[in-house]
């Protein structure tokens, strides 16, 4: 593969700096992270909640989770402490439920293998549970201040413009990962990593990015090729299977029906509203057997259908629902202990996978 740009074989020491002014004068503030040119180390689990936490988030939204989790749990021993249930509500609305389960296994691996500390070795890193090689990369480069070769899909963006990559993401990503290495100094290590994230926030934007104020416009080969935006390029996506449910809205003027999900699987240990088995035909009403409530079958009505979309597929799931008495609500959670009642106000602990539920269109 040949690359369009001179640095391939030239010493980015002088472009590299030129990116740091930048940072300098252009950092993010982040709740979870040191300044520019910090010289001392940085809290690792403070590193490590924000970096499971923007995984596949965007920093608006992970914000107020990450101040949340470390305000009731200021410590990775407090966090291994907590009870799983606690943790999945207070995760959910943040998606891709799997980060938090790996959440409650590290912090538990880091206080019964590591006396809760967290190794400040990239290797020992990796064997915790949930560490990839950029979570490891990253907790070295910006908690322990050291050399580290942090790749997201950000800096991949910067990368593949920066190089003009012909080959497509997915594929292209061991040479994008070698490309930057090629950056990767032990001088400002912690901040090098944060100013290509920043770079890519607020200048190489994945649609419009602002090259006129660029610190790499003089370098960059998409740049000079007039179609930054065409970088990188990717690989025609096959489109997502659709699943059919039907979820069942069990509610009365004080709360509504959940119940436990399987601890493995999608959402798993997450509290769901009742359902059928997510299928690739969609449900007719004659198939659908409800659950028994005092009423009988001929008190649900149907509220339509919504959407979801998970990783693999996406969801459409109607909603059916059915309104007791108060009393009518107690005698059914008594008769059927699968079952749990949560209140309007704790709505919030649902994944958004059913909380649309209570809204569908």
């Amino acid at each position: 593969m040949r690359l369009s740009i001179e640095l391939m074989g030239e010493d980015v020491s002088s472009a590299r700096q030129r990116v740091l002014d930048w940072y300098d004068c252009n950092a993010r503030v982040l709740p979870w992270r040191e300044g520019p040119g910090a010289a001392l180390k940085a809290d690792p689990y403070r590193v490590w909640m924000s970096e499971v936490m923007l995984q596949q988030t965007t920093v608006p939204h992970a914000t107020p989770y990450f101040e949340k989790f470390t305000t009731l749990w200021p410590s990775v021993s407090a966090l291994a402490a907590a009870p799983d249930e606690r943790v999945m509500a207070e995760w959910a609305g943040l998606g891709y439920y799997s980060r938090a389960r790996n959440l409650l296994k590290c912090a538990r691996a880091v206080v019964s293998e590591h006396g809760g500390v967290f190794p400040a070795d990239e290797g020992a890193l990796l064997k915790l549970p949930g560490f990839g090689p950029y979570t490891a990369a990253a907790v070295i480069a910006f908690a322990f201040g050291k050399a580290a070769n942090v790749v997201d899909g950000n800096i991949e963006r910067v990368m593949s413009r920066l190089y003009a990559v012909k080959t497509p993401v997915p594929q292209a990503r061991p040479l994008l990962r070698e490309l930057a290495a090629r950056w990767v100094r032990e001088d400002r290590a912690r901040d090098w990593p944060q100013a290509l994230m920043d770079l890519s926030a607020s200048v190489c934007r994945p649609k419009s990015p602002s090259c006129l104020i660029c610190p790499l416009r003089e370098d960059c080969a998409a740049f000079a090729e007039g179609q930054p935006e065409a970088y990188p390029l990717k690989a025609a996506k096959a489109p997502k299977p659709v699943r059919h449910g039907v979820a069942f809205l069990i509610m009365s003027e004080d709360g509504f029906v959940v119940e436990r999900r399987p601890d493995k699987g999608l959402l798993g240990g997450m509290l769901g509203l009742p359902h059928l088995e997510w299928r690739s035909e969609v449900w007719s009403e004659g198939e659908i057997v409800f659950p028994s409530v005092h009423h009988g079958n001929e008190a649900w009505e149907n509220l339509g259908t919504y959407a979801h979309v998970f990783t693999h597929f996406a969801l459409k799931q109607q909603v059916w629902r059915v309104v007791l008495s108060t009393k009518d609500m107690t005698a059914f959670l008594r008769q059927h202990n699968a079952y749990q009642g949560l209140s309007w106000g704790e709505a919030k602990s649902l994944p958004t996978a059913f909380a649309k539920a209570l809204r569908p269109k």
